[in-house]
């Protein structure tokens, strides 16, 4: 795994509140397989992660949200937690940054509540997902087909449900990210609004 996406450069969009080992860990599979992996947020230094049940570690970020454009990145990867998801959802900047991915085909990787966000991009319509369990309503109700799977990928979007399934979840994540773009996709507006 040392060489697969030497050249690739990755976001990770976080805010605070991001699950912990769901963003280090995958962070780091990606590095050793070669990515340059950035931080972005929507925070100016630094972001604090959650820890089981309390705050856990700060992490340094690497480009501002505002100045973060995907064009700059080959992937992302959307971490979990509760608190993470929930305000990038609630953030017109951060929706926009992730449907850009998402237009253009660049392959995501989403775990636990990370598909919250995936949601609001309009990305799920018609895809075979997973996610923490208390998510699949939402993402029934958004036209997604929930499965109750450790890590699951549709056309270049990968999601997984919680922290025991991240060493999955990473051979995945590296295998789409490797592979590339999966060619321009519509989101549910888009293809609504054309018919």
């Amino acid at each position: 795994m040392a060489e697969e996406l030497r050249g690739k450069r990755i976001a990770a969009l976080v805010e605070n509140g991001f699950e912990q080992s769901e963003l280090l860990e995958p962070k780091k599979a990606l590095e050793q397989a070669g990515a340059k992996v950035d931080i972005v947020s929507p925070q100016t230094s630094q972001v604090k992660g959650w820890h089981h049940q309390d705050w856990g570690r700060t992490v340094s970020v690497d480009r501002q949200l505002d100045q973060a454009r995907a064009d700059e990145y080959d992937a992302l990867l959307l971490p979990g937690g509760v608190m993470n998801p929930d305000k990038l959802r609630n953030n017109p900047r951060a929706v926009d940054f992730v449907k850009r991915f998402v237009e253009s085909g660049k392959p995501i990787a989403a775990i636990c509540h990370g598909p919250w966000t995936l949601i609001e991009a309009n990305a799920v319509q018609g895809r075979r997902v997973t996610s923490w369990p208390s998510l699949r309503t939402d993402l029934k109700n958004a036209g997604a087909h929930w499965v109750d799977q450790e890590v699951v990928v549709d056309n270049g979007i990968v999601t997984s449900r919680k922290p025991d399934d991240i060493p999955a979840f990473n051979r995945k994540m590296i295998e789409e990210f490797a592979e590339g773009s999966h060619g321009q996709r519509q989101t549910y507006a888009t293809s609504a609004a054309s018919r």
